[in-house]
Order: structure tokens, then C-alpha cells, then sequence
């Protein structure tokens, strides 16, 4: 039997995790396949697998071109430079390409997508949103038969660390970060984590798969964690709620919403009490009603598992297409209007003389806005006091309105910080 020739490019923790399990001798990879090639930027580095038994490329692209490589592993990631050219390469002479690269599929997918029809390859990309959570292929396949009218999930481990080491340990947002950079949970600079951007990168990706459409990334309304302070999860808490960072997508009259932003769950909420750097996708879809995943969403083990499983159904010939139908068949979706309601929390820094609360209840209920309650704050020291409260269900377009008008208000001293309320059940709100 002819195996599936594989190259890998990209030799940090996830490529030397499969560098691992091709040396196993148990691995159900080496039944169907065989590694005999690698890249990466640095051949004298040390790394915690033995490459030298394979051939060595220092460019990606001239490895992708072999034509003795039948399956081109990209690990490298970024959406551009040597990432997308070597994985374009592979695609264009017909090689079959699994990635875990989210970034690029989130910008460049529909391309590659139609560069790999139009040749025959395969393009799969499993580890690119779950790492060990089978995500892609429960859309693809568990749900195939639902039509799915919602996604939403904690898509991004650095920032679920964070907020769950805040409320266990009571430290602060800069502080939990400096630790999750030192056990490497959170990378030197981590803006693309903490800003929402990676999360952002998955939803784009599940959201095409889950509601047949183009990936659409610019489309996304991206919030990240940054602004989620000690009080804040405090003050959640003793409203019997968890704050989590969550991506959120939804289908309705053919237009897609989606977005990223800190939220506000009950207890009950599905993924409330998913913690640590796991990962959970949840999905409302009809008629199989609300499908829940949860797993690790990163590291060597889960991504690099979820690699062999790619390389695994290529080798086995269950590949299909990239977003789960072909091209011409994913609609190009107009990006949908904050029309949902629901219930928010708003805290907003203003300076400390009358009048104050008056004016801000001027501005929500000239937008039909109620509140519901306003909470009690710290002692706070200066010029300005925080104040903190929560409004009743309305409409998304009417609170953003409220939150620009009194953010206009000479009295506010920094920007108003705003994050939903949700609650679960089978249709959780879709603010």
C-alpha cells in the first residue's frame, strides 16, 4: 500500500507534538502515512523531537513544491508572508494541505478554499479553532443534518485563564497576565489574545461552516478584555453572574451578526462554568436543538491530536470541503443589524458632584431605557466616583444610542465600560 507522503512546516510546540506522534510506532498515523520532510526557521535549534532523520527545508514554499509531498502540514502561522505563500503553493500543484493557522483561513479561506477545488486537493483545518475540541467537524458533520441559527463559545484559553484566575484569586487583570505570560499561557505581546482578534479569527471560521456562508472577518465587532476590572467581576458575582469573554454568532432573515465581546452569564448559563484555558462551543440548530462542546483548546497534545485527525481522514478518504459544501454553494451573507435586545451592565467613572445620576437617567430613558438596579462601589478615592448599574431588556441599537449620549456629558471622566447580561435556555439572548 502507497502511503500519503507528508511535509510539515512549522516546528514549535504543536509541529514537534506531531513530530511525536509520527515517531510513535503505535500511531494510527503511520498506516497510512509516512513523514518524511520538514521546515522551519532554525535547523540547530533543539526541540523535543528528532528531525534529523527527515529532509530539511529552510523555505516553506520550496517544500509545499515538492511534488513527492502529497500532504503539506502548515503550522507556521500569521496570514500572510511565508504562511500563506507555501500553503498557496501546495494547494496550486494539487497537494492536500492541513493547517491549524486561524488567522489565515479567517482572512484568506474563500481563496484558498477555491484554489483546492479547482486543483482537487484538500484543504483541512481542525486544530485552527478547538486545538482538542473537535469543533469544525461536529459543524460539519454532527450538525450537518440541523440548521444551526446560533453559535456562540469561550474560543480563546489566555483570556478564559485570566478572568478565572481574577475571580478565584482576586488579583487584578495586569497582574494575572504578567503570571499567564510566565507559564506561557499568554505570549510576550498579548494583544492578539487579550483584544479579542484570535477569538475573532475562530468565530469567522464557524460561523461560515455553522450558516453556509463566505468567511467574513471584517465583519466581526471585536471587544477584548482589557477593560474588565476586579470590580467588575466582583460586582457580576453578587448578581449571580460569571464574566467571560464570549464569540458570538447568529443567523437571522439571511443576514449574519457576529461578535466578540465580554459578557455577563448567569450561572446556569452553558458555558458559565467553563474554566481555566478550556474551550466550549455552543450551538442552537433545529431539529437537534442545543449541542454543547467542551475541551482543552491549545497545547501540544489537543492541537497536535487534532492535526493527526485531519491527516487521518485524508488518508482514509473522508476529506470533504473546506467550509462543509463547495464554494459556489456558501452565500455571501450581509452583515446583520444590532437589532437583538436584552439586558446590559454599565459602569462609568463621573465627577463627584449633584446632578450626576439625573443626567444619566435622562439619557437611557430617552431611549426607553429602564433601570434596573444600581450597585454600591468601593470607597473611591478623587475627583470622580464609579458608578455602577444594570438596565432592563431592550434593544442593542437603543443602549449603544444611550451610552454615546452620556458618554457626551461633561461629567464623565473615562469611557463607559458596557458588556451584556445572558441567560440560559434554549434561545440565550442574543444581545
Amino acid at each position: 500500500m502507497t502511503k500519503l507522503r507528508v511535509g510539515i512546516a512549522g516546528l514549535g510546540t504543536v509541529g514537534v507534538g506531531l513530530v511525536k506522534l509520527f515517531a510513535d510506532p503505535n500511531s494510527r498515523l503511520n498506516e497510512k502515512l509516512e513523514l518524511v520532510a520538514v521546515s522551519a526557521r532554525d535547523r540547530a535549534k533543539r526541540r523535543g523531537a528528532d528531525v534529523s532523520t527527515y529532509r530539511w527545508f529552510d523555505d516553506p514554499a520550496e517544500l509545499a513544491a515538492q511534488s513527492d509531498i502529497d500532504v503539506f502540514v502548515e503550522l507556521i502561522g500569521g496570514s500572510a508572508g511565508a504562511a500563506k505563500a507555501s500553503v498557496e503553493t501546495a494547494l496550486s500543484r494539487g497537494a492536500h494541505v492541513v493547517t491549524a493557522n486561524k488567522a489565515l483561513l479567517a482572512l484568506h479561506g474563500a481563496a484558498l478554499a477555491e484554489t483546492a477545488e479547482r486543483t482537487g486537493a484538500k484543504l483541512l483545518f481542525e486544530a485552527a479553532v478547538g486545538g482538542g475540541v473537535p469543533m469544525v467537524k461536529a459543524l460539519k458533520e454532527s450538525a450537518a443534518g440541523s440548521r444551526a441559527s446560533a453559535v456562540a463559545g469561550i474560543l480563546n484559553g489566555t483570556c478564559n485563564y485570566i478572568l478565572t484566575e481574577m475571580e478565584s484569586s482576586g488579583r487584578s487583570f495586569e497582574a494575572v497576565l504578567s503570571e499567564a505570560q510566565q507559564l506561557g499561557y499568554a505570549e510576550a505581546d498579548p494583544s492578539t489574545d487579550v483584544g479579542g482578534f484570535d477569538a475573532a479569527h475562530k468565530l469567522t471560521i464557524l460561523s461560515a461552516i455553522a450558516f453556509g456562508t463566505r468567511p467574513d472577518y471584517e465583519h466581526v465587532r471585536i471587544e477584548g478584555i482589557e477593560r474588565v476590572s476586579l470590580t467588575d467581576i466582583r460586582l457580576a458575582g453578587k448578581l449571580g453572574y460569571r464574566i467571560k469573554l464570549i464569540a458570538k454568532a447568529s443567523l437571522a432573515d439571511g443576514a449574519v451578526e457576529m461578535h466578540v465581546r465580554p459578557a455577563l452569564l448567569a450561572y446556569d448559563h452553558p458555558l458559565a462554568n467553563v474554566g481555566g484555558s478550556l474551550n466550549a462551543l455552543v450551538v442552537d440548530a433545529e431539529p437537534s436543538g442545543q449541542l454543547t462542546f467542551i475541551g482543552r483548546g491549545a497545547g501540544e497534545g489537543p492541537t497536535a491530536a487534532s492535526v493527526a485527525s485531519d491527516l487521518i481522514d485524508l488518508a482514509e478518504g473522508r476529506a470533504g470541503f473546506a467550509f462543509g459544501r463547495p464554494l459556489s454553494q456558501l452565500a455571501t451573507a450581509p452583515r446583520g443589524t444590532p437589532s437583538e435586545r436584552g439586558r446590559y451592565y454599565l459602569r462609568l467613572l463621573v465627577a463627584d458632584r449633584p446632578g450626576v445620576v439625573a443626567a444619566i437617567s435622562d439619557r437611557l430613558a430617552h431611549e426607553d431605557i429602564s433601570i434596573e438596579s444600581f450597585l454600591q462601589m468601593p470607597v473611591h478615592d478623587g475627583p470622580s466616583v464609579p458608578i455602577v448599574l444594570t438596565t432592563q431588556t431592550c434593544a442593542r441599537a437603543k443602549m449603544e444610542n444611550a451610552v454615546a449620549a452620556i458618554e457626551a456629558l461633561d461629567v464623565i471622566t473615562e469611557a463607559p465600560f458596557v458588556m451584556p447580561v445572558e441567560h440560559a435556555g434554549p434561545r440565550w439572548s442574543r444581545s
